[in-house]
């Protein structure tokens, strides 16, 4: 016995053990002095290696006709922490092997009981299960009856808008994203419509009313609500991801509870249930020529693929954001019909992100760059040593708060620092003297020493703008990493963070922006949105 699995109103004494770990969400009152070494690099180093399993079981769960819809499955770090629990269950393993008694300190009761069975592990009293239990499935009634309602009603305020669209139409399938406007620009897209007069845009169904009737004055965008049946909608509240029994029973069916009751709750499924409808409904009705939309291989594009192809609808797929290490979901490896689901041609914005994802599993024959909508070139002065540093805040407000007391820490030592809030999920803090709320996101910045980040794309953005960057890692989660192979920012724990800024700052590696992306290629784009030819190679090569 070298694991001592307790929860945390539980600890044992010091004498019993000669080191201690805390999984997601858990805090105990012991001796940080105690804490297990090398955790953040340990537990990443196990996430990466449970890929392959994450893989495995999401190309057997998505056969299902619910499973193909819910997001863990579709292996999406972003998506579902099934990843990162899977990572607890292998480090915990490797920790029974060792000499020294390792504390495992877990109050989560499904990731209990899974780490209670792993050989080596002596576990306490397990926390109860029926009071979590209850909770998730009340929380997920009263969220499913919303998304129930809420559909139904845009379905009933949209449907007259499904006259803009004449069949046989090539349509961009977006977001609601803020920024995107009624004068042909779209935050995703940039000004491809403005270029392209006959282009429409349709509206995914996370889009909300009043953001898709704003965007509908241009006369050229409607929501995929309008295609919605509202019956269909308000069956939405019986909608649950099921996994098939025998999985629940299985050497990981404690965290496959655990992954349904979770997003269950949050009535993911049911939503993307929706989508689907819809999206259905509008190809077999209107009968667009060509697809294109900012690809991810979620599961509700999976689905948008085949129904396409059943159709002999074109598809286009956008790598329009960065993919990274940690993103398992671009590889084909979770989808259960392998390319079937993968869209005809695969765009690529640049030369290092296609190489990553022919890595992921997608032939070169189906892919094509062409080009970076939204990400700029940055001039070549934008980095001083003796400037402030960037701390762009996390959407998660656990890694939010970790970066705030590093920049606390900075400050004290005299360094100038500025801290930006998330903008969808803001972070209040005092300031002082050093310490400064930023108004210009980092993209708009000039003269800075260094970037600290966690999550998103503020490590790109910093190697393009030649600002060393350094990625908070953390010891009870992932941060997430999105940088192609070959790129590295430097890896920073709360511990180490402030000191490793100040010290070696002053030197950094230059990435070139074209060995990242490349500029739109709208000739391309034309091609691929108004020909007939199948290969994006031919096409290439044609222009």
């Amino acid at each position: 016995m070298s694991v001592l699995l307790r929860r945390s109103n539980a600890v044992p004494v010091t004498s019993q053990y000669r080191f201690w770990l805390a999984v997601t969400g858990t805090s105990p009152l012991v001796n940080l002095d105690l804490k297990l070494p090398n955790l953040e690099e340990r537990l990443e180093d196990a996430f990466i290696e449970e890929q392959k399993t994450w893989w495995q079981l999401g190309n057997a769960l998505s056969k299902d006709t619910n499973g193909a819809l819910a997001h863990m499955p579709t292996a999406g770090s972003f998506g579902s922490d099934f990843g990162i629990m899977l990572a607890w269950g292998r480090l915990v393993k490797e920790l029974a092997y060792e000499k020294n008694v390792i504390l495992v300190v877990c109050d989560d009761p499904w990731l209990f009981h899974h780490l209670a069975e792993i050989e080596g592990v002596e576990s306490g009293v397990k926390p109860a299960l029926i009071w979590k239990t209850l909770y998730y499935n009340l929380r997920g009634f009263f969220v499913r009856a919303r998304i129930a309602l809420r559909n139904a009603l845009a379905a009933l305020t949209l449907s007259s808008s499904r006259k803009i669209f004449a069949s046989g139409e090539t349509a961009l399938l977006v977001y609601g994203h803020p920024s995107s406007n009624i004068n042909g620009y779209d935050a995703y897209f940039g000004d491809l419509m403005a270029r392209c007069r006959s282009l429409k845009r349709l509206l995914h169904t996370d889009c909300l009313v009043k953001r898709a009737s704003e965007l509908a004055k241009d006369s050229r965008t409607m929501s995929l609500h309008a295609w919605g049946n509202p019956w269909f909608a308000l069956s939405l509240l019986l909608c649950r991801w099921r996994p098939p029994e025998h999985y629940l029973s299985g050497p990981n069916g404690w965290l496959i509870k655990r992954a349904a009751i979770i997003e269950n709750s949050g009535g993911g499924p049911a939503m993307n249930f929706w989508q689907a409808h819809c999206q259905e409904q509008w190809l077999n009705i209107a009968r667009p020529s060509c697809i294109v939309w900012p690809w991810e291989n979620h599961g509700w594009e999976r689905n948008l693929c085949r129904v396409a192809s059943r159709l002999n609808i074109k598809t286009i797929g956008y790598q329009h954001t960065v993919i990274g290490p940690h993103q398992f979901n671009y590889a084909i490896y979770s989808n259960h019909d392998g390319l079937k689901s993968i869209p005809d041609v695969v765009v690529a914005d640049g030369p290092a992100y296609l190489n990553e994802m022919v890595a992921w599993g997608i032939p070169e024959s189906r892919l094509v760059i062409g080009g970076a909508f939204r990400f700029p070139r940055f001039s070549d002065d934008l980095y001083d040593l003796n400037g402030p540093v960037f701390v762009p805040l996390s959407a998660v407000f656990e890694v939010a708060f970790s970066q705030l007391e590093i920049a606390r820490v900075l400050a004290s030592k005299g360094q100038r620092v500025l801290v930006k809030p998330h903008p969808m999920y803001p972070v209040s803090f005092d300031e002082s003297d050093n310490l400064v709320c930023a108004k210009l996101p980092l993209a708009e910045q000039r003269g800075l020493s260094a970037v600290l980040y966690s999550t998103g794309a503020s490590g790109l953005e910093a190697i393009l703008m030649g600002i060393p960057g350094y990625r908070l890692t953390l010891d009870d989660r992932i941060a997430i990493d999105v940088l192609p192979r070959g790129i590295t920012t430097l890896s920073v724990t709360i511990k180490n963070a402030a000191a490793a800024i100040l010290e070696v700052r002053a030197s950094h590696s230059i990435v070139l922006w074209e060995e990242i992306f490349s500029d739109p290629d709208i000739e391309l784009w034309k091609s691929l949105l108004f020909s007939d030819i199948d290969s994006p190679n031919k096409i290439h090569m044609e222009n």
